[in-house]
């Protein structure tokens, strides 16, 4: 696996990236993924030796119960930067849930038109999914470009996440393209991630996100490296809107076998 699989294909290992939220149930994850700890150290038995070796980081407040986990690794850099959008959301909106139910809506292509996923993105083409008796899934591609959605629509733990990547900084608006997902699920909060190979802030992606209904909880960039750069915003519903404040990065040089420990 890992380079040993790619040397076996006569292909070579460049970059990679591992990136997810905090999860809402720590303790039952099975092996590798009980602490990002331990996760890091799974990555690191494949990619630790890649480059100048990895980076891993745990983005986000003490203060805050969810966090951003990223780690990186690469061998040299981008010769043109490539962007990842990733949104999580919780707390969605109940009557905006309820259309990701069967009994709602009989089908994945109608789930994508009531919703309002089909404007998202209105030039991608979509492979869409149902489960039963609710959830959704979609997958789609518009050029080089990919993005992907994922729904779990109960009451009391609901959830959707939003990538999307390959698209470029000069012709999408993330702020129109982030309006656009909170549309379709009103979430009560939710988080940005936006990665690039090159630096985030210098471009038309590293802005803070100043929202109409929701306010900013944190903002924070990291760099990655020969893995580009990272930046991470937190909001949730609240007065008319604000900007996030400066970037800060809460690091420690030790591990910690707790999920809401920051490691490097």
């Amino acid at each position: 696996m890992g380079t040993k699989l790619a040397k076996s294909l006569s292909l070579a290992v460049k970059s990679v990236k591992y990136t997810r939220g905090s999860f809402n149930f720590p303790g039952v994850q099975p092996s590798p993924h009980r602490s990002f700890s331990e996760e890091v150290s799974t990555l690191d038995s494949y990619f630790g030796e890649l480059g100048s070796g990895s980076k891993a980081y745990v983005m986000g407040s003490p203060t805050e119960s969810k966090k951003w986990h990223v780690y990186s690794a690469c061998a040299e850099r981008a010769n043109r930067p490539l962007y990842t959008l990733e949104m999580c959301m919780t707390g969605l909106d109940k009557e905006r849930a309820e259309v990701f139910y069967k009994s709602r809506a009989g089908s994945a292509a109608e789930m994508t038109k009531i919703s309002g996923i089909r404007e998202i993105l209105p030039g991608s083409a979509i492979c869409d999914f149902e489960f039963d008796p609710c959830g959704y899934s979609m997958n789609s591609i518009e050029g080089d470009a990919i993005s992907t959605i994922h729904v779990t629509p109960e009451d009391g733990f609901s959830y959707a996440s939003f990538e999307a990547m390959g698209y470029s900084d000069k012709e999408v608006d993330l702020g129109h393209l982030v309006e656009r997902v909170l549309k379709c699920f009103r979430p009560a909060e939710f988080s940005v991630a936006i990665h690039s190979d090159g630096c985030v802030e210098e471009s038309g992606w590293g802005g803070p996100l100043a929202l109409k209904g929701y306010v900013c909880r944190e903002r924070i960039c990291q760099d990655l490296g020969r893995g580009g750069s990272v930046v991470y915003q937190s909001l949730r519903v609240g007065g008319g809107g604000s900007e996030c404040g400066s970037p800060r990065s809460i690091l420690k040089c030790c591990w910690e076998e707790r999920e809401d420990e920051s490691v490097e």
